[in-house]
């Protein structure tokens, strides 16, 4: 080899370490400026809550409305248990909430037909002790055996107890019905509320979706007998699905939430970019609360990179362009430049949910009312 060849290796290797060298510094000055706030998993995947659908009463299916992959609004019947039993129960409660406004009726006529009663014992009494005094005046005359002043004595005895008994029963229907009337007496009340809880059983026959979602998982099937809290379907609310990305611990140190996220899902590939912010951090890693924890006390360790799980939100303007599917896998990748953000998130939901009443309360109050009103006599339901 001459000494130029050996000049143009030298020059060559120097020229390409020159652009290694470049190379490596633009890489660094990548690294430092922007890459190194950003922190990136393809261990992210979509979530959602599955809302189970069970019963709160016993009873043979009768009808089945939806069938898996179906969207289903909030309220929409979804299915229907045989009412028969439930309506006869309804309808015992309201026969029995009718004799209870009889009975106390009766008792608010007793308090009156005491008190007169008492008044004629108070008047007998009077009488009989008038008597009494004059008969002894002319006993010393021989006008009257002793014997009929005896009597008299006796006779005013009886009244005085026959009155001192009425006075107790008098005090004891009082206690039943003081500050009280026959629409509010506890016994009414008592009886009504049996006919709330048939009138809610009823209506627990239908059982209805209590959000907007897609059914999935659905095991019910028409004639079957099912029991109370047994899981007959799932609704799962799509536009509000998230995701649960799960970063290594070493890229945690930065992580807070509120941060932006960028995501792209399998499902579209890189055309299409998802936006969202963290919502929160998760409490502990995946093994940590798995069924069977590590047990890392023992002569075999061998170090593991934990992950913990991060909850991204999504913006639910995107999801209805491009609707999510609980499970799909996703690329996320967090902005990390702000480091202002709390490690823990406050806030757990921002819409509070909140199941419909199936019962319809409003027509079970007027027939309630109805009921007080057609069995009170010529008493007002709610007077005296």
């Amino acid at each position: 080899m001459t000494e130029a060849d050996s000049n143009k290796r030298r020059q060559r290797l120097l020229a390409l370490g020159g652009v290694v060298a470049l190379g490596a510094a633009a890489f660094g000055l990548y690294w430092y400026f922007h890459a190194r706030f950003y922190e990136a998993t393809d261990d992210a995947y979509v979530s959602a809550d599955l809302v189970q659908i069970t019963s709160e009463v016993a009873g043979a299916v009768s009808a089945v409305h939806v069938d898996d992959t179906q969207h289903v609004s909030a309220g929409q019947l979804l299915v229907e248990l045989d009412p028969v039993d439930a309506r006869l129960a309804r309808e015992a409660a309201e026969a029995e909430l009718a004799g209870t406004v009889r009975q106390v009726r009766s008792l608010y006529a007793q308090v009156g037909a005491l008190r007169a009663q008492i008044r004629e014992s108070e008047v007998a009494l009077q009488t009989a002790r008038a008597d009494l005094v004059r008969r002894e005046g002319i006993a010393d005359g021989g006008a009257v055996s002793a014997e009929e002043v005896q009597h008299a004595r006796d006779q005013v005895t009886r009244l005085h107890a026959a009155l001192r008994a009425q006075r107790e029963n008098l005090t004891s229907a009082q206690a039943q019905t003081e500050n009280t009337r026959i629409a509010t007496h506890p016994r009414v009340l008592s009886a009504a509320a049996r006919v709330r809880e048939a009138a809610l059983a009823l209506a627990r026959t239908r059982i209805t979706a209590p959000l907007a979602g897609t059914v999935a998982r659905r095991s019910v099937q028409i004639g079957a007998r099912i029991a109370p809290g047994a899981p007959l379907m799932a609704v799962v609310p799509l536009s509000e699905v998230w995701v649960e990305a799960n970063f290594k611990e070493v890229q945690l140190a930065r992580l807070r939430v509120g941060q932006p996220v960028e995501l792209h899902a399998d499902i579209y590939g890189g055309d299409v970019a998802f936006h969202g912010r963290v919502a929160g951090l998760g409490a502990g890693s995946g093994s940590a609360f798995a069924l069977l924890p590590p047990q890392n006390a023992s002569g075999n360790w061998i170090k593991v990179v934990q992950r913990v799980p991060v909850r991204i939100a999504l913006d639910p303007r995107e999801l209805e362009r491009h609707p999510l599917r609980v499970g799909l896998s996703v690329t996320a990748t967090v902005d990390t430049h702000d480091t202002s953000g709390p490690l823990a998130s406050t806030q757990l939901r921002s819409v509070s949910r909140a199941v419909p009443d199936p019962a319809r309360a409003e027509e079970v109050e007027e027939r309630i009312a109805g009921i007080i009103a057609a069995n009170a006599g010529d008493r007002i339901a709610g007077g005296r």
